[in-house]
């Protein structure tokens, strides 16, 4: 469950970065009123935390999927 929820806060952020570098527009700020406002920095907080978890991915062993 972390891990896809890591993914998908990876995947909020990547597309939020491609906006700025594309367009100069950050959506997360626009949506909460600014970098400075609180749910705005604990968004960022939380994609840079989910960044780290994903490098745990690159490290684990993977599985072969069962098949039926």
């Amino acid at each position: 469950m972390m891990d896809r929820i890591s993914l998908i806060l990876v995947i909020v952020g990547a597309l939020n970065w491609l906006l700025v570098g594309l367009f100069q527009f950050d959506l997360v700020s626009w949506i909460f009123g600014g970098q400075a406002n609180a749910f705005a920095r604990i968004l960022y907080a939380l994609v840079g935390i989910a960044g780290l978890w994903s490098i745990s991915l690159l490290f684990r062993r993977r599985e072969p999927a069962v098949q039926h």
